[in-house]
């Protein structure tokens, strides 16, 4: 079941990012790269996307709740005056996935954007990440543009490691 998402389940959204981007994830293919950046570890700035989600739009957060323990979510943001809305987080528990739900989460979020006025939806995802790859053009998203993610390590003075 698809409802509105409740502070209190900051949490369990911050655990299913953890595991539904494990593989999918810049901030992993960062510290695959480079090793653990200042001890902070890719799932921690990853849940901080999470935190920026629930603090510039709460409203805009979906999740789905499956016997009492939220399974999924989606995340979305508007601007009213280009009328061109996003959705930076979409995620299911891998215990969940296969079954639909990120389909409906993501159509969800559609219509929640439709209900703001928006006139378009964004949404982004990795070339490794092959369920969004398929799904995102299933479901009518037209690809428009590829980014390519540089990392430039910088070194501390003196030579130090970054």
């Amino acid at each position: 079941m698809i409802r509105p998402f409740r502070p209190t389940d900051r949490d369990a959204l911050v655990e299913i990012t953890a595991k539904a981007f494990d593989g999918v994830s810049v901030d992993q293919n960062l510290e695959a790269r480079y090793g653990l950046i200042h001890g902070v570890r890719w799932q921690e700035r990853k849940a901080s996307h999470i935190d920026a989600d629930i603090m510039v739009n709460p409203g805009g957060i979906l999740v789905w709740e499956d016997n009492g323990r939220v399974a999924g979510f989606v995340t979305s943001r508007f601007d009213r005056r280009t009328r061109i809305g996003s959705i930076p987080n979409l995620a299911v528990h891998p215990d969940h996935q296969g079954k639909g739900i990120g389909k409906q989460l993501l159509e969800a979020g559609i219509a929640h954007l439709r209900s703001l006025g928006m006139k378009f939806v964004r949404i982004e995802t990795l070339e490794q990440n092959p369920r969004c790859v398929t799904l995102y053009p299933r479901m009518g998203f037209c690809e428009i543009a590829r980014q390519i993610h540089y990392v430039l390590p910088l070194q501390e003075e003196g030579g130090g490691e970054p």
